[in-house]
């Protein structure tokens, strides 16, 4: 493919029965406010925010903390003095007193870094798209529910009725399981429904495919080379090349336009 991907492939149109979003390089770009939050834990943990980046996106922040800084890693914070701080209080420097709290931690990202989150291109349009046409579509994410539930705020965009978040399994992508979770939550578990999974990170993409969907994946977050390596069954830059053009039957055709070609 080269330096420069070819974004030229003539107009794809597929039917599917649901639609099963990643959150973050896929719904919003939170890219800036990530790099400042991992520089952060990083120097509580020891660890250089670069190497924390390395692998991160579209992972569980649990996950990462059980490589990095196992004996921090918790979905609740236990403080080693009963008086360390208010109760629900949490600050960077108790951090280094206690086990990371992950859900309070990644909720802080959209009040500290509210500013520093945008919409992918054409994403707020797809989702309104499928809302009106009452299509079936959830959130399937590697965040919590707190750091989902805030950046949605703060950019006033659609809240899916079904969400399956990092709490929700035991094992993040790319294992599969988040994804068969939801084909479960959209009652589409019959191998002859079709799903189509939007992804842009190799771990959400593999999980996708794993999970028997249809991948779209969008480079925005890693190169196209990665994107494509991961196996996706079609590349688009952004969910502008992502339109809406017929229903019929239950299902929902889609129309992929300027597609990578690999």
């Amino acid at each position: 493919m080269g330096s420069q991907p070819q974004y030229s492939q003539g107009p794809i149109r597929v039917a599917f029965d649901g639609f099963l979003f990643d959150m973050d390089g896929t719904i919003i770009d939170s890219t800036p406010a990530v790099i400042k939050h991992w520089h952060n834990v990083g120097r509580e943990i020891g660890v250089p925010g670069d190497t924390i980046l390395e692998t991160s996106h579209g992972r569980r922040s649990i996950d990462i903390l059980k490589i990095l800084a196992p004996e921090k890693a918790n979905w609740e914070c236990r403080f080693a003095s009963a008086g360390a701080l208010k109760p629900g209080q949490l600050t960077h420097h108790a951090l280094t007193y206690c086990k990371i709290d992950v859900r309070q931690m990644e909720g802080r990202l959209p009040v500290e870094y509210s500013d520093d989150c945008v919409e992918i291109p054409g994403a707020r349009s797809l989702l309104d798209g499928l809302i009106a046409i009452s299509a079936p579509w959830a959130i399937v994410t590697s965040g919590t529910d707190p750091l989902v539930n805030g950046w949605l705020r703060v950019l006033s965009l659609a809240t899916p009725e079904h969400l399956v978040s990092a709490e929700s399994v035991e094992i993040g992508k790319p294992d599969p399981t988040c994804y068969l979770m939801g084909r479960e939550k959209l009652a589409l578990q019959d191998p002859s429904k079709e799903l189509l999974v939007l992804e842009d990170s190799p771990a959400g993409i593999k999980a996708g495919k794993a999970a028997g969907c249809k991948v779209l994946g969008l480079v925005t977050s890693h190169t196209a080379e990665e994107v494509a390596a991961a196996g996706p069954d079609w590349v688009v830059k952004d969910l502008d090349s992502v339109k809406i053009v017929g229903q019929e039957g239950g299902r929902v055709t889609l129309e992929f336009t300027n597609a990578l070609k690999y």
